[in-house]
């Protein structure tokens, strides 16, 4: 019951009692230095980082962004299997089209006049053999390139393998051609064409300038220093930038990013907001995990010769995929976030005070006073005398 009575005499006084702010002159040149040097720290987070570095004072808005591609370039190759041969964007772009990136063969190993026939299948551990008992008909390897026969054929002088029904002759796997096929790529130019909006602003924007003409177009080349707003990119430089070697990456292939990045101060002029433009290589070169490098992939062409027998070129392309990535925020004058930076730093001044005089005692006994029921009637009847 006493545990009870007392706990019920605390919430009475909690309930009852009345907290009134009480200002407390401190005349200290310690403490009056320590409180000058934290308010001016604070002001100086408020004004120089919050409004000035970080522009507290705007609201902000995310980048919406659209990206097309036209890339531009003729090459001329030589070789025993393909002969005199001149290389235009249809042949080296694919495909024609892509979401905000674009792929540029620079490599590639061409398996001739395939037709859907019997022949041997590469050697590796399930397709050696040395009778028809090691192989099984209808048998399929996903890693191989047909359906087995269940017949053991010579694949050469030295090597027997499984047949296998399949487009025949099968592609020798071997190593892309070094230099590149097409080495001449680092030449090619690729126009990006890219519009984007800041919704909460009603805000848009082109990278390519309003003071741009055709004629400006059809001469001008992305360069850092003289150029930095063509939006004409020749190939070989976007590599460059990137500190890699265009004519090493051709051979396997490989991934660049183009990263382009709207950064807008609406209060000012809209001729300040343009776009920046930086490269860098996306796909993995570490030379000790170097299994399976670059890009590539296999396509087809197909036609039909004599007899009506369907017949295809197969193409293992290498190359490079550039992927274009659009970032940005854009900021401008509202009276909101300006308020509530202005709060948020009037709040931090109001524990200047605390933090100045914390090391002593005397500041909570100055600072507070308790004046119970019978001071407060003491002092009412005093101040009726006075009147």
């Amino acid at each position: 019951m006493a545990r009870l009575g007392g706990c019920w005499a605390f919430l009475c006084r909690c309930f009852f009692q009345y907290e009134t702010p009480k200002i407390l002159l401190i005349r200290s040149k310690k403490v009056g230095a320590l409180n000058r040097l934290v308010q001016a720290l604070i002001l100086a987070y408020v004004i120089g980082y919050v409004c000035v570095l970080k522009k507290g004072y705007q609201d902000t808005d995310s980048v919406l962004s659209s990206v097309t591609t036209k890339v531009k370039g003729v090459a001329l190759t030589n070789s025993s299997q393909l002969g005199l041969r001149v290389w235009d964007v249809a042949d080296y772009v694919i495909p024609p089209q892509e979401e905000s990136s674009f792929f540029v063969m620079t490599n590639l190993i061409v398996t001739m006049n395939q037709t859907q026939t019997r022949c041997p299948e590469l050697p590796s551990s399930s397709t050696n053999c040395s009778s028809d008992k090691d192989c099984s008909a209808g048998f399929v390897d996903v890693r191989g390139n047909g359906v087995q026969t269940g017949k053991c054929v010579n694949f050469s002088d030295s090597a027997r393998t499984c047949e296998v029904f399949a487009w025949c002759p099968v592609e020798t796997d071997s190593e892309p051609p070094n230099p590149a096929v097409l080495a001449n790529a680092e030449n090619f130019t690729v126009l990006i064409k890219n519009s984007i909006q800041y919704p909460k602003f009603s805000f848009g924007r082109r990278n390519i300038l309003p003071d741009v003409n055709t004629s400006y177009l059809r001469n001008c080349i992305f360069d850092r220093k003289r150029d930095p707003h063509c939006p004409i990119f020749r190939l070989g430089d976007i590599v460059s930038e990137a500190n890699e070697d265009f004519q090493s990456m051709a051979v396997h292939g490989g991934v660049m990013g183009i990263h382009i990045r709207w950064d807008c101060d609406l209060d000012m002029p809209e001729s300040w907001c343009v776009p920046k433009y930086t490269f860098r290589r996306l796909d993995n070169k570490d030379p000790d995990n170097n299994v399976a490098p670059g890009y590539n992939f296999r396509f087809a062409k197909y036609y039909k010769v004599a007899d009506n027998v369907e017949t295809r070129t197969l193409i293992k392309g290498f190359g490079i995929r550039f992927d274009v990535m659009v970032f940005g925020k854009a900021g401008k004058f509202s009276v909101v976030p300006t308020l509530l930076n202005i709060g948020a730093g009037l709040a931090l001044l109001g524990l200047v005070g605390a933090i100045a005089w914390h090391r002593s005692n005397l500041y909570k006994e100055q600072k507070y006073s308790y004046v119970d029921d019978y001071a407060l009637v003491s002092t009412s009847h005093q101040f009726h005398l006075f009147l």
